[in-house]
């Protein structure tokens, strides 16, 4: 029986029976035939329940229904109700979105498990107040706010369910009643490709609405409960940003959107201060306090508000003033609104001037290239190409030469200069802070990081001033096993150490999940990450070097999300937790911290595993010999049937042809092409996220659990099977893989595709799917068991039940589309429809896209 104060009952009560509530709103909205679409969208769910249950395929499902309910029969009338109806459903989708963000406070205990509340009991029973004074002397949580396309809705929408969610929090019909009106108004596509600048505007508005209030509060938080540990020159949360740094793959962002962004970012925090600054002078009325206000005011605002104003702004000159009203308040006024002053001192040790630090990210070959040109103009010895390549890393390590007046056709190779030199203008303004770390994409060589070095060096960076990490990116499979030969290399390059070493002898190094399971599969990357992190900790710790590890992960757990703070929890001590830095993006952005509530909740969950995993390291120890042998195994297997179906002759065509991947481009969410090399789509330059995407529309998850079936049935038959079920149920690291893996499976529907399975061509790939689907399936309910998917999370298996009903009509819209788009193509005629089909399919990625919001 579940309880009334449970969260599944909680979930029930606000979101489940409030989304039937006002879901029946809809169809009383005043707008042409809107009525009629709801009804008929009704009648069409219940036609798909019933066309896959009976085994129909999705055109035989369309059919049926248009044959039934309607009596149109032209293909143009339709399109158009099925237009009408994906309408309906994306804004059904951001209703539901809404209920849950304002649910939030009701479903999740604020102050339970993983909560700096509970960190303050284990501290206080364990007595570890000092371990914790000093794992906070260095420690940090790094949110990395990237763009990358995986979030459909345009901005407007994004603040209408900002304000929906307040005013279903506050059961206010009237005002809800009025925004479903605007959402019914409110355009959901965007007509043109978003800059590199609008997306980072998009994600300013979080910062400014969500991160700045959150961070605030638990910094207060902390300093309340642990006085004596919160240091003020380590603030415990940080923030990063991508947008209008992240060249890889981009021609669109360029060193003057660069600096458009820092600008943007700089002015942003100060518009914060600025506002927190009035709030204060209504409540600071007192004497010797309100000169200090007004000149702070009169500062921030001309650096907001006057053109091309900067003045010499600081942000140890705003905390000096701060601490000045702190001293008056405490000494003169009884220490009288104390806690809004140290609010705002704790939000300016986390944000200063650059609100979030901007990291340059571009590919190794383009500094390739680069190099290349230089050496064409004459900057290198004419025989450089011919080095090798420890040659070449100490020419470009003792290399005396700067760039001048040299001249470049390739725009690649000017801006990639203009970026190097953009730097230091951006630190000038924003801080060091503003902007200090380099990323090199797909980093196969200690020379691919030595290129970079040499780069700052060319471009006019003195060597004793050069305070930027560089920082490798490491992501296939083979870029993994590779990873601590290349770092074992440049740390035995004396100038390379010595660099580091004025770094504080820290060394930044970031593993991706998307490119490793979409070249290993799910089991393999996970497993070659950890196995990495333990040997660069390992040559990392003999070298006297603390290594910090950033990680890459998307929303869903085939791209490293799922239970991110449990894979963090469950580290053993022999790798290296001196930070938690990860990436966060698309729907994961709107879904963990959209909401002030959610991102307090999820930065403390995140904070809470750091320091518990050093603090209370004993829960998880490192693995034993056989636990190794079992994952190695385990892993191998995985990866050898994982590519066995990616080696199959038409596995691309299979995805290209069945899922909406071709059409990912078409969108207009990202500024970034979803192909790497521009041209042809191919397996090989297709960026994970649309392949990862592509899955997930057909509702196959592929990346997500292919070969953990094979492989746990390799063992058991081995008669292993006993060892990985100790396993399973004494490490949380092993845990948290098989709950992920629930996850994207539980988001599988096999019947959208199931008229495939006899199909000539693709049937016997379908078959391989939905075989290791059953097979894993089996075997996780064997290992677990339990008789459904997970089952240990009921709210979240709510949830994805009722999203995935919600967007129903659109799985089978799109299918129909792809289907009557591949009939064209087959016969080679130009067909009147085929834009039509062709939109159709585009328009359903994005309710199908957000309705999987909960997937991280």
């Amino acid at each position: 029986m579940v309880s009334q104060f449970s969260p599944l009952h909680q979930f029930k009560n606000h979101v489940d029976l409030k989304f039937q509530l006002y879901n029946s709103l809809f169809t009383s909205l005043p707008f042409h035939k809107i009525d009629k679409t709801g009804i008929l969208l009704s009648l069409f769910l219940d036609n798909c329940v019933d066309g896959f249950n009976g085994k129909a395929n999705p055109t035989e499902i369309i059919e049926n229904f248009f044959e039934k309910h309607t009596t149109l029969t032209g293909e143009k009338e339709r399109a158009d109700i099925l237009f009408r109806f994906i309408q309906f459903v994306e804004r059904q989708v951001v209703l539901f979105d809404a209920l849950e963000d304002a649910a939030f406070p009701y479903v999740n205990d604020l102050n339970g498990s993983g909560t700096l509340k509970q960190l303050e009991l284990q501290i206080q029973q364990s007595q570890k107040e000092q371990a914790l004074a000093d794992k906070l002397e260095d420690f940090s949580v790094k949110i990395v706010l990237t763009a990358h396309p995986t979030q459909f809705y345009p901005g407007p929408v994004l603040g209408i369910i900002n304000d929906l969610s307040r005013s279903l929090a506050e059961n206010n019909t009237v005002q809800i009643n009025t925004f479903l009106q605007q959402l019914g108004k409110t355009p959901f596509l965007k007509k043109e490709k978003p800059t590199p600048f609008d997306e980072a505007l998009s994600l300013i508005w979080y910062l400014e609405n969500v991160f700045y209030q959150a961070s605030g509060k638990i910094m207060s938080t902390l300093k309340t409960q642990f006085p004596k540990a919160v240091h003020d020159f380590n603030p415990i949360i940080k923030m990063g940003f991508w947008p209008g740094g992240d060249r890889d793959g981009n021609p669109f962002v360029t060193a003057e959107i660069t600096l458009k962004v820092a600008d943007a970012l700089r002015s942003s925090i100060i518009k914060c201060y600025y506002l927190d600054i009035r709030r204060l002078r209504r409540r600071l009325t007192f004497k010797g306090i309100d000169a200090i206000l007004s000149e702070l005011e009169s500062e921030l605002y001309n650096n907001i508000f006057i053109p091309g104003q900067r003045t010499p702004l600081t942000k140890e000159w705003l905390l000096a003033e701060l601490n000045k009203i702190k001293d008056i308040i405490v000494s003169q006024h009884d220490g009288l609104f104390l806690y809004l002053v140290d609010n705002l001192i704790n939000k300016t040790h986390v944000f200063g001037l650059h609100f979030a630090s901007l990291d340059i990210r571009q590919e190794s070959y383009v500094h390739n290239t680069v190099i290349e040109a230089l050496s064409d103009a004459g900057l290198f010895p004419v025989n450089y190409r011919d080095l090798t390549e420890g040659e070449k890393m100490q020419f470009l390590i003792n290399n005396k030469v700067i760039i001048k007046d040299e001249k470049f056709n390739s725009e690649i190779v000017k801006d990639t200069i203009e970026s190097i030199k953009a730097i230091k203008l951006i630190q000038s303004f924003n801080g060091e802070e503003g902007c200090n770390r380099y990323i090199i994409s797909q980093c196969n060589s200690a020379l691919n990081v030595i290129e970079v070095y040499g780069l700052f060096i060319l471009c006019g960076w003195e060597k004793h001033n050069l305070n930027i990490d560089i920082v490798p990116l490491f992501e296939t499979i083979d870029d993994l096993k590779n990873a601590p030969s290349i770092l074992k290399s440049l740390y035995d390059n004396e100038q390379y150490k010595s660099h580091l070493k004025r770094r504080k002898n820290t060394q930044t190094i970031m593993v991706g999940f998307s490119d490793g399971t979409k070249d290993g599969g799910y089991l393999m990357a996970n497993w070659g990450i950890y196995k990495a992190k333990e040997e660069l900790t390992a040559i990392s710790k003999e070298y006297g070097i603390d290594v910090i590890f950033f990680d890459g992960r998307g929303g869903p757990p085939a791209r490293g999300g799922g239970k991110t703070h449990k894979f963090y929890s469950s580290l053993a001590r022999n790798i290296s937790n001196k930070e938690i830095q990860i990436t966060i993006q698309g729907q994961t952005v709107s879904s963990n911290f959209g909401t002030v509530y959610a991102a307090q909740y999820y930065l403390e969950q995140l904070i809470h595993a750091g320091i518990s995993n050093e603090l209370f390291s004993e829960q998880h120890s490192k693995f034993a010999s056989g636990d190794i042998q079992l994952l190695e195994k385990l892993s191998q297997k995985s990866y050898e049937s994982y590519s066995t179906l990616k080696d199959h002759p038409h596995f691309f065509d299979y995805l290209s042809d069945i899922s909406p991947v071709k059409f990912y481009s078409e969108t207009n969410i990202g500024s970034r092409p979803s192909n790497r090399s521009g041209g042809k789509l191919s397996l090989k330059d297709l960026r994970a996220i649309p392949f990862v995407g592509a899955w997930s529309q057909i509702k196959q998850n592929v990346t997500g659990f292919y070969g953990v079936g094979t492989a746990l049935q390799s063992l058991e038959s081995e008669g292993r099977f006993n060892d990985i079920m100790t396993l399973y149920n004494n490490s949380l690291f092993f845990k948290t893989l098989i709950d992920n893996c629930e996850m994207a499976m539980k988001k599988c529907f096999f019947p959208l595709t199931e008229h495939l399975s006899t199909d000539e061509k693709y049937g016997p790939i379908w078959n391989m799917i939905y075989d290791e689907y059953q097979l894993t399936l089996k075997y996780l309910f064997q290992l677990s068991g339990k008789n459904q998917l997970m089952s240990d999370y009921p709210v979240e298996q709510l949830s994805i039940m009722m999203r995935d009903k919600i967007v129903l009509p659109l799985l089978t819209i799109q299918q129909f589309a792809i289907a009557r788009i591949r009939a064209i193509e087959k016969v080679a005629t130009a067909a009147e429809l085929n834009d039509t089909y062709e939109k159709l399919v585009i328009r359903c990625s994005f309710g199908i896209i957000n309705a999987g919001r909960n997937s991280a």
